[in-house]
């Protein structure tokens, strides 16, 4: 798994609003700790539901490859996931430009977009 692919991973079980289900995730975790073998992956949940008001932390994506639907990120609901719960992938990678929304969304809902507009 690299930084930047889209995985199916089992959410479940899910609490109150959590996302759950079978579904396809974005790995936002560096490859650099991945590949010292860390059993946890930061991953990012992919959704086909559109909901105007998360517009500014959700990051469309198109289909192609073997995601077989338009979705968006689910930037606002980061999780921790063990390597036990993947399934197949890559279904794509996601380009530049596409990372860069999806890092520019997720220091936002972190309270850190200030960050990004300093270093630039």
């Amino acid at each position: 798994m690299r930084r930047g692919e889209i995985w199916v991973a089992n959410l479940n079980p899910g609490r109150g609003r959590e996302i759950g289900k079978i579904r396809p995730v974005l790995v936002l975790q560096a490859d650099e700790l991945s590949a010292i073998g860390t059993p946890m992956i930061v991953i990012l949940p992919v959704t086909t539901q559109v909901y105007p008001d998360y517009k500014t932390w959700r990051v469309p994506i198109r289909a192609r490859g073997r995601l077989l639907v338009d979705c968006q990120v689910v930037v606002e609901q980061p999780r921790a996931l063990d390597r036990d719960r993947f399934g197949e992938g890559p279904l794509t990678t996601l380009s530049e430009e596409e990372m860069s929304n999806v890092e520019c969304a997720f220091l936002g809902v972190c309270g850190m977009a200030q960050y990004l507009t300093q270093q630039h």
